[in-house]
């Protein structure tokens, strides 16, 4: 059992990266009693040693053995061999499989080795392969959901003064079938949508907040608001926390953006049994008005941390509380000795000693009147529930973003050094303050293209709106030239993916990455506002004068819901990401949501490039046999992703391994990640 609970914990907890096997199947979600599950290991290196296949079914380990049977005993399924190509696993009918997920692991260990030592698996912990099956949801209608901002902050503490409340936010849209067949959004007058807690694959769950957070012991003097136990500062609870209506929890329907939403949850990371899990899942599920009967449900991260904190530089001693002038908090002070971790003390430190340096510096008195909520003086769009904007003393301070941006970037240490140097890598930056070194803020594929918070946002100062921002620059134009208002004026989705492969922006000072399409850097080099670029071809664009997480595409549907949060678009490079189920569960496979069957009836669609971003059918049969009209209609309809040479682009890689019928009654397999060029099948054109 020991032996159990180690490999459990190994399997449970290590990045999945990428080695030279591929555990892989055709289809991760099963809806029909007549699907199959079937999985499939490809080598792409030979490896040598005893391969082992092994699920997790409710709480046990089955592994798979050589007589293609599951067995409680750590068997390999195949013994001391040179393996290379592609090996069948099992195939499985759903109908025999409970509704769950089932998470199903591979490994090669050394001849004779050991599975529960990582020390034997080839290639080490890289050499683990991982996917997880779905079965039992159902799918009357499809169910997107998304978090608005990829992850949202809280104060880890309340008492002394607060930044930021427990608040999170869920979208979703529902989209059903109209009476000629074809998708469509349901809106509150068809279905009602509510949100649960649900267990990750790690088997963390989060329903509830009570007890996990000071926060509202302070809610009444911070907010002016009694809440009640448990509630939002907007009225949402937790699913267990609703104590006249414990459970499932409503989503309202906004007209205006044809999502339903949950603003206000009061999520915090700590799940049900006190263990730190920063990505907590929540099931959205849609329900008929009139029946009330389950249509559909997905489940989706809502991202939350509390690693937003001064004690690097503002604990007693560092930096920012070394003054001999002040009399700094001690390690003696009652409310610092109240915390049950050193980490804890720090941190209290730290918030006391940043009261105490700002009534030194600016003559008030905050320390007789903790706690503060420091955007009662210093606007914060984020804490603008009624979006009324600056009241008050509000309208005549800066901003919450600009005094700590600006001044923290413009701070020295005592050989006149930036204190956050201009320029330097987000450990040393951005992460002294926000989310990062310990909870991935930003995690996403823009994290694997090698993106960093500065290749979007520019520098602290740029942040802060030390410097006017350029024509362009604002969100709606109208700020042209001003310093940048914060969570307005911000990074564009077509700043970086400014066209295709025969019409993007071109000049000095854009930083392109190697496909020499897209751009790795939202604004030009040297450019001290960092002020996003604008976009002449706008198949990558947002909506105009509006955000990405505002913005829809296709049909109505919202950017998020297919590829998902701002600082988590999807894919998540760790295999076993929370974030990467949401895709699973609706098409099969990680990344942007890209299978046309996820909504559309299979092969219903016509030959057509009217889909997301002007691309025709994905994965279509009838699309492989006749797309030579298209092309000779329009050319460079197809150069635009397949590329001016039609050898393939970064624009035109294949999501999944796919197998398809060609001319000649021959078949073709595509990598995932290969790039789709004419000579793959034919001659060129």
């Amino acid at each position: 059992m020991k032996t159990k609970i180690l490999l459990a914990f190994m399997l449970l907890t290590f990045s999945i990266s990428i080695w030279s096997s591929e555990l892989y199947t055709p289809q991760a979600i099963l809806h029909a009693e007549n699907e199959k599950a079937i999985a499939t290991v490809k080598f792409n290196t030979p490896e040598t040693g005893d391969m082992y296949v092994a699920v997790i079914v409710g709480s046990k380990w089955l592994f798979l053995n050589q007589e293609n049977s599951w067995s409680e005993t750590p068997t390999p399924f195949k013994v001391n061999e040179t393996f290379q190509g592609e090996y069948p696993l099992f195939s499985v009918n759903a109908v025999r499989l409970p509704p769950g997920n089932y998470p199903l692991y591979q490994i090669v260990t050394v001849p004779n080795g050991n599975p529960f030592d990582v020390n034997d698996w080839v290639g080490g912990k890289d050499g683990l392969n991982f996917l997880s099956f779905s079965t039992g949801l159902p799918t009357k209608v499809r169910v997107l959901p998304f978090n608005d901002l990829g992850m949202h902050c809280m104060s880890g503490l309340f008492s002394i003064f607060a930044i930021l409340p427990p608040f999170n936010v869920v979208n979703a849209q529902v989209i059903g079938q109209g009476s000629d067949g074809m998708p469509k959004l349901l809106d509150g007058e068809q279905v009602e949508v509510r949100y649960s807690a649900v267990a990750d694959r790690r088997g963390s769950i989060n329903s509830s907040s009570v007890f996990k957070t000071d926060f509202w012991q302070d809610a009444p003097d911070l907010f002016g608001m009694d809440l009640q136990l448990g509630a939002g500062l907007t009225g949402l609870f937790m699913p267990a926390d609703n104590p006249t209506n414990p459970g499932e929890q409503l989503l309202h329907y906004k007209s205006k953006n044809d999502w339903f939403s949950a603003d206000g949850i009061p999520i915090t990371p700590l799940d049900d049994i006190g263990q730190v899990n920063s990505y907590p899942m929540l099931r959205v599920s849609a329900y008929d008005k009139e029946s009330g009967g389950l249509l559909g449900a997905t489940d989706v991260v809502v991202p939350v941390s509390m690693e937003v904190n001064c004690k690097t530089c503002h604990a007693t001693g560092k930096i920012a509380a070394n003054d001999p002038s002040i009399t700094w908090i001690s390690s003696d002070d009652g409310d610092v000795q109240a915390q049950a971790t050193r980490l804890g003390q720090l941190e209290v430190e730290a918030q006391k000693n940043v009261l105490l340096l700002h009534d030194k510096k600016q003559g008030t008195n905050l320390m007789d009147n903790t706690p503060v909520l420091c955007a009662s003086c210093h606007y914060s769009a984020a804490s603008d529930l009624s979006g009324s904007g600056p009241q008050g003393l509000q309208q005549y301070w800066p901003t919450l973003s600009q005094v700590i941006h600006q001044h923290h970037g413009e701070q020295s240490d005592a050989e006149g050094n930036p204190i956050i140097p201009i320029g330097s890598e987000p450990e040393q930056s951005c992460y002294q303050c926000h989310p990062g070194k310990t909870t991935q803020c930003q995690r996403g594929a823009m994290k694997t293209a090698g993106l960093e918070c500065h290749s979007c946002h520019g520098d602290i100062l740029a942040v802060g709106g030390n410097f006017p921002l350029q024509e362009n620059g604002s969100i709606d134009g109208t700020n042209d030239g001003k310093p940048r208002r914060p969570w307005t004026d911000m990074p564009r989705c077509q700043s970086c993916h400014t066209g295709d492969a025969i019409n993007h922006l071109t000049g000095e000072g854009l930083e392109f990455h190697e496909d020499s399409i897209r751009l790795v850097q939202a604004y030009k080099t040297g450019d001290k506002s960092a002020s996003p670029l604008l976009a002449e071809n706008k198949r990558f664009a947002e909506n105009e004068n509006t955000l990405f997480r505002n913005s829809k595409g296709h049909k109505g549907v919202a950017c998020e819901g297919c590829h998902g949060s701002t600082h988590a678009i999807w894919p998540n490079a760790k295999a076993n990401a929370n974030d990467n189920l949401t895709a699973l569960q609706l098409q099969g496979h990680t990344g942007t949501i890209i299978e046309c069957d996820t909504c559309h009836t299979p092969g219903s669609l016509p030959m057509t490039l009217d889909g997301p971003h002007g691309i025709h059918s994905i994965n279509d049969p009838n699309w492989i046999k006749k797309h030579k009209e298209p092309y000779v209609l329009a050319p460079n309809d197809c150069k635009a992703c397949h590329g001016k040479n039609l050898q393939g682009t970064a624009l035109s890689k294949v999501a999944a391994t796919r197998t398809f019928e060609i001319e000649d009654d021959h078949t073709i397999t595509l990598e995932k990640g290969q790039k789709v060029s004419c000579d793959l099948c034919h001659n060129k054109p």
